[in-house]
């Protein structure tokens, strides 16, 4: 497949290539589309040869359910049903925005769409590009994150292409992700609403608006026969090529630690990455080190992850290893992705 790839700018978008990328949809083909938290895969929502597709492309396990998207807040009601209340309350609140609500799907919404579920995952983003090229597309496109299944999901246009190219009609180069990890999932099917999967919008924000929320900690294995109520549940998710380790501790001691680890492994020819803070990037000396950010700024912590463990991958380290973080606010969502970007491979100091 020859793979198009125009460039959009959200504040004048390319009308005519939106356009173009709509009718692309439509006819069953896909196209890569950018949102506010990581970049689309999309396909129509309604044709599950579409949905078919998708999964070949990203080499994604087709129990694994794709989110719905949207443009309009109205347009909740044909994707689902028996939507209750709360529902709206938190479309009113969060969309347009880095929030996707598991709701009982209708029965015209294909199973190849929603992998094999009864229920669907919806979301309207809160990025211009997205919303206009999702009307174009007829209003229903559904999108994983545009990479190879596993891989770190793609906040750059050059990382979709990397993955994608060949395999998406077109790509729509809208440039950089500003959350740079993917939605928070609540499930609003369960007798109390559940977060599935962390992200930009809290937990405790979704309490403002919920009351009393559960937080889902189980992460089922990958042996399960248990079908993922979401995406990123089952899977190995945002993984790097190199063996990843995450270190939590003393400041003092989780350096000394790397530093050791990084020392060891250059007498042996070991090309060692470190993902670390701004207060602690020249305390390490490895073959390449990283800052996530201040330690204190979650935004730019979680903005900047997928693009170093990409960055990474370019440089071709053999190890990486990275500082942690408190599992608190915003925090939470970016320890989930590291935690699955080491294979839950963790030292603790």
């Amino acid at each position: 497949m020859n793979t198009k790839v125009v460039k959009v700018n959200r504040i004048q978008p390319n009308a005519a290539a939106l356009v173009e990328a709509g009718d692309i949809i439509k006819s069953g083909g896909l196209v890569a589309f950018p949102t506010e938290t990581v970049y689309g895969l999309g396909g129509d929502a309604f044709n599950k040869e579409s949905s078919r597709k998708i999964y070949e492309a990203k080499g994604r396990p087709s129990d694994n359910p794709l989110i719905v998207h949207i443009a309009n807040i109205t347009d909740i009601d044909k994707v689902a049903m028996d939507i209750p209340k709360v529902a709206y309350d938190l479309a009113a609140r969060f969309w347009p925005g880095p929030l996707t609500m598991i709701l009982k799907k209708r029965p015209e919404l294909p199973k190849e769409t929603t992998g094999g579920l009864d229920t669907v995952a919806i979301r309207m983003p809160g990025h211009e590009v997205a919303l206009d090229f999702i009307t174009a597309a007829g209003g229903f496109v559904a999108a994983p994150s545009a990479n190879r299944s596993g891989k770190p999901s793609p906040t750059s246009a050059e990382y979709v292409v990397e993955d994608m190219y060949g395999f998406a009609d077109m790509i729509i180069d809208g440039g950089n992700c500003e959350v740079g990890l993917e939605s928070t999932i609540v499930d609003l099917t369960c007798e109390k609403p559940l977060i599935l999967r962390p992200g930009f919008i809290t937990i405790e924000e979704i309490g403002e608006v919920v009351g009393e929320v559960d937080f889902d900690k189980c992460i089922i294995d990958s042996s399960s026969d248990e079908p993922p109520r979401a995406p990123g549940m089952k899977y190995r998710h945002y993984a790097p090529k190199a063996e990843m380790t995450l270190v939590s501790g003393p400041s003092d001691k989780v350096v000394k630690y790397i530093n050791d680890k990084t020392n060891e492994g250059a007498r042996e020819g070991i090309k060692t990455g470190v993902i670390a803070t701004n207060e602690t990037q020249y305390s390490y000396a490895a073959f390449s080190v990283k800052s996530l950010g201040p330690r204190r700024d979650g935004k730019q912590v979680a903005r900047n992850l997928f693009r170093i463990l990409r960055e990474f991958d370019d440089e071709g380290v053999d190890v990486i290893y990275a500082e942690s973080f408190e599992e608190t606010g915003i925090f939470r969502a970016t320890m989930n992705r590291m935690i699955k970007a080491a294979g839950h491979k963790e030292v603790n100091l």
